[in-house]
C-alpha cells in the first residue's frame, strides 16, 4: 500500500512539472512571434488596410450578427436605390394605327420620374409621342391618366401631370451635369422590357457627344454611360453616387433594328441642366420658345468653312434679308397667267461663315447661334455671294 502511494505522488509531481514546462515553451514562442512580427515592420513603412465600412443588416431581426456585410461599392449601390426607386415611375401610352380602313390600338412603355410634389412628371418626348392616352403608375401601383403640359421635341423632353395625393410623390433630388467627369458612377434606374425599378450601374464613358432628336435635330452634351439601357428605359433618371439626378437616359446605340435594339453598353442621357433650362418654358408656354430666321436646311461645304443655305422660308427674315438658298422660288409668265416654279439654282445660294462673329461649319451650329438670341433681337451674318464675304443683319423672330 505505500508503494502505491508513493508511485501516486511521484506521478503527480511530474504531471505538474511537464505542465508547467509546455507552458513555459508556448509563452516563450508566442514572446518570440510577437517580437519577430515588430521588428518585421520596424524601419518600415505601416501596412494601411481599408476601413471596413459599418454594416448594413437585412433587417432589425438580424443586426445583431456582424456577419451581414457589403463592400463600399454595395454600399453606394444600396443607398442609392433605397433613396430613389420611389421617384421613378412606370409610363403606358396608347396609340391609334392606322392599317388600311382599320384603326388598331399599340400599347408602349417607357419610364419617367417625379419632378415635384405639384404632381410633375418628366419622361422622353419619344415616349408619348402621337399617344391617346399616357397611363403613369408610381412605386405603390398608384395609377392616374397624364396629361401633357409641353414637349420639347429638340431635347427629347416631355413634361406630364399627374392628380394624385403630394404625400404619394417622392421628387428626385436635381444634380449638376456641368461638372461631370469620365469614370465617375453612372446608376441607371427604369422599367426595362417592364421590369419595373429595375436598377444597373456603371460609368461614365464620355461626355459632350451629340445626338440626333426626334426632330432631326442635334441634342448637345449628351452623357455616355456603359449601365445597361434597354427598352423601357428610356426617360428614367441616370443618378451619381448620391442619389442626385444627371441625367435622363434617352437612347442606345445597338447593332439592332429599333424594335429589337438591345444593350450594347453604350448608352446615352439628356443632361440634368438642359432639362432644368427646358422645364420652365414647358409649365410656362407649353413649349420653348427659340428665335429663328427661317432657315429651313443648310448643308456643310467641303472646306468646313460654313454652311449652304438649302432652303429658305419665303418671306421669312432671311428671305426678307436678301438672302438665298439653293431652291427658288422663280416666277414665269405662261400666256396670261403668272405660275411660280420651285428650281435648284447652286451658284445662286449664298454661305453663311458665323454668326455674332463665330464660326459655323454645321447646320445645327447656325440654329444653336441663333437660338442664343431672343425673338425680335437681331443677328449679324457673315456670308460669301459670289466669292465676296458681305456681312447681313437679321432680325429674328418666334419660331
Amino acid at each position: 500500500m505505500k508503494q502505491a502511494l508513493t508511485i501516486g505522488i511521484v506521478s503527480g509531481i511530474v504531471g505538474a512539472l511537464l505542465a508547467i514546462g509546455i507552458n513555459g515553451y508556448l509563452s516563450g514562442n508566442r514572446v518570440i512571434a510577437e517580437s519577430t512580427s515588430a521588428s518585421f515592420n520596424s524601419g518600415h513603412s505601416p501596412i494601411i488596410q481599408e476601413p471596413v465600412p459599418t454594416p448594413i443588416y437585412r433587417d432589425s431581426e438580424s443586426a445583431t450578427s456582424s456577419s451581414v456585410r457589403y463592400s463600399n461599392d454595395e454600399v453606394i449601390n444600396i443607398s442609392v436605390y433605397e433613396k430613389t426607386n420611389q421617384s421613378v415611375v412606370n409610363i403606358r401610352t396608347e396609340i391609334e394605327v392606322r392599317r388600311g380602313f382599320f384603326v388598331e390600338r399599340g400599347v408602349g412603355a417607357g419610364s419617367g420620374w417625379i419632378l415635384d410634389r405639384e404632381g410633375h412628371i418628366v419622361t422622353n418626348y419619344h415616349v408619348i409621342q402621337g399617344s391617346e392616352e399616357i397611363e403613369v403608375t408610381l412605386s405603390d401601383g398608384t395609377s392616374d391618366i397624364a396629361s401633357v403640359i409641353g414637349a420639347d421635341p429638340a431635347n427629347d423632353i416631355a413634361l406630364l401631370k399627374i392628380n394624385v395625393d403630394a404625400g404619394l410623390l417622392v421628387p428626385v433630388e436635381l444634380g449638376d451635369s456641368d461638372f461631370l467627369r469620365v469614370g465617375q458612377k453612372a446608376i441607371a434606374i427604369g422599367n426595362p422590357f417592364g421590369f419595373e425599378r429595375s436598377m444597373s450601374a456603371g460609368i461614365i464613358s464620355s461626355i459632350n457627344r451629340s445626338l440626333e432628336s426626334v426632330d432631326g435635330r442635334m441634342i448637345k452634351s449628351i452623357i455616355q454611360v456603359d449601365a445597361a439601357l434597354n427598352q423601357g428605359n428610356s426617360g428614367g433618371p441616370l443618378l451619381d453616387s448620391s442619389g442626385r439626378l444627371i441625367g435622363m437616359n434617352t437612347a442606345i446605340k445597338s447593332a439592332g433594328s429599333d424594335s429589337s435594339a438591345q444593350n450594347s453598353g453604350v448608352g446615352f442621357a439628356v443632361p440634368v441642366n438642359t432639362i432644368r433650362r427646358v422645364i420652365p418654358q414647358l409649365k410656362e408656354n407649353g413649349r420653348v420658345i427659340r428665335a429663328t430666321i427661317g432657315v429651313v436646311q443648310a448643308l456643310p461645304i467641303r472646306s468646313d468653312k460654313g454652311v449652304l443655305l438649302a432652303e429658305l422660308i419665303p418671306d421669312g427674315p432671311a428671305a426678307k434679308a436678301g438672302l438665298k438658298g439653293v431652291l427658288q422660288s422663280v416666277k414665269y409668265r405662261y400666256g396670261n397667267n403668272i405660275i411660280s416654279v420651285k428650281e435648284k439654282r447652286w451658284e445662286d445660294a449664298d454661305i453663311v461663315t458665323a454668326v455674332d462673329g463665330r464660326p459655323v461649319t454645321t447646320f445645327d451650329e447656325l440654329l444653336t447661334a441663333v437660338e442664343n438670341r431672343k425673338p425680335g433681337e437681331s443677328v449679324d451674318l457673315e456670308i460669301i455671294r459670289n466669292k465676296r464675304t458681305v456681312k447681313v443683319s437679321v432680325k429674328t423672330t418666334e419660331e
